[in-house]
């Protein structure tokens, strides 16, 4: 025998690690909306105003026509005629009064209100109302 020396050879191993995805369908999720309507009453203020007209017998001659004037709260518009004579004047016949007068009323209407809401059912891939989701709820 030769005097070379022994050499003991352990062998090596190599693993790989070989990674893959795949798509699975773990569940799906279904969302609807729902109007919900309920009678409900609208409660709100309205204002109205209307005018009273009072009419005032004057008769009297005036030499030029009056202006349309205002006292207090009170419009007065005046009405004239020409009166023919030996000579023409001015005869103020009569005015016309007209004053504002406001109301308030409290009404309520009732109405239709609409809401809408989402509804959001989970489901397996089993199919809604499979075991497995009746166990989990």
């Amino acid at each position: 025998m030769t005097n070379q020396p022994r050499t003991n050879a352990i062998p090596l191993a190599e693993e790989e690690l070989r990674v893959e995805k795949r798509l699975v369908t773990a569940g799906k999720l279904r969302v609807r909306t729902v109007v919900d309507a309920f009678e409900d009453v609208v409660r709100q203020t309205l204002a109205s105003e209307r005018l009273q007209v009072n009419r005032v017998p004057i008769d009297r001659d005036v030499q030029a026509a009056p202006e349309v004037r205002t006292e207090g709260d009170v419009l007065i518009i005046p009405v004239i005629e020409e009166v023919l004579v030996v000579e023409k004047r001015l005869v103020l016949k009569e005015e016309l009064h007209v004053r504002r007068l406001l109301s308030e009323e409290n009404v309520e209407i009732p109405v239709t209100v609409r809401k809408q809401r989402a509804i959001v059912e989970r489901m397996t891939p089993e199919g809604p109302g499979h075991k497995k989701d009746q166990e989990q709820q």
